[in-house]
């Protein structure tokens, strides 16, 4: 058993010697894992690495102490041109230790406590280290579970791509990607916006659909009055309810959309039509 004795800096010193002294411990499915503290109480400050291997899963770790690496390293290809990023989602009664990302002992901070209360979403890329979840110091532990859902994100051509990003406008190429990698491409309208529950930056939007050209999931639905739905996107988007039509692209992340190109519907028709002539689409789709 590997113990840190003399604090953070010393835990970090030793990650990289923690597969070689048998602390390593690996899921049993290789998607989640479920781990206690208790284990560690008669030396609290254990570093424990856990290593998952899937695209998504979740965490579960009752009543922490110490601190875990989680190496997220899903089975792809060696030569897959993809940049990977995670996204993290606390459960909503997540507590008892805080989340940053961590290489090569340096440590920058993910989600804290009241983020994850919060219920807050952070992502980040793969490159830039593991997951480090450190315990709290608490007197009692007893009622402390710290447990969240991961995704991750495989974006073509190495450019970064998060859900909770700024909004900007996408360069022509990006929109005409966009239709062929999206979780989700439909056309449609705004008919409300709700401030978000969760981050008082982001908006919960209501559109209204004339066509659903792909989703991934269920997060738009069809009912008497047609195709409806709820889209996350930023407020600094500036999103208003009103007749303009859109092309709305995006991912689902943990069973919601989130926005990613969005053009004017006119707009996306001129620039498709001038790369259908060019030959330059890089995929198809059928438009009215």
């Amino acid at each position: 058993m590997c113990v840190c004795v003399f604090g953070r800096m010393f835990c970090l010193l030793l990650l990289s010697a923690l597969a070689l002294c048998g602390c390593a411990q690996y899921s049993s499915d290789q998607c989640s894992w479920t781990g206690s503290g208790l284990t560690h109480e008669s030396h609290a400050r254990d570093v424990e690495q856990v290593y998952l291997r899937c695209a998504e899963g979740s965490l579960e770790w009752l009543y922490p102490t110490g601190a875990i690496i989680v190496n997220l390293r899903p089975n792809l290809p060696s030569s897959a041109a993809v940049l990977l990023q995670a996204c993290i989602k606390p459960r909503p009664d997540s507590r008892g230790a805080a989340l940053y990302v961590e290489r090569a002992g340096a440590l920058r901070l993910l989600l804290s406590e009241a983020e994850q209360a919060a219920g807050l979403m952070r992502c980040f890329s793969l490159q830039e280290g593991a997951l480090f979840v450190e315990a709290s110091a608490q007197p009692d532990i007893s009622r402390r579970i710290t447990a969240f859902q991961y995704q991750l994100i495989s974006t073509p051509g190495n450019q970064p791509s998060s859900p909770a990003a700024a909004c900007r406008p996408c360069a022509d190429h990006e929109l005409l990607l966009a239709i062929c990698t999206s979780d989700f491409v439909v056309r449609g309208s705004i008919h409300r916006v709700e401030d978000d529950d969760d981050d008082e930056e982001q908006a919960s939007v209501g559109v209204s659909l004339s066509h659903v050209f792909r989703q991934k999931s269920r997060v738009f639905v069809r009912g008497r009055g047609g195709w409806t739905g709820r889209v996350k996107m930023r407020l600094s988007c500036g999103p208003r309810p009103g007749r303009a039509e859109f092309l709305f692209t995006g991912a689902v992340r943990f069973g919601e959309a989130w926005l990613g190109c969005a053009p004017l519907y006119k707009d996306f028709l001129t620039l498709y039509g001038a790369a259908l002539d060019a030959r330059t689409n890089p995929c198809h789709i059928h438009t009215d």
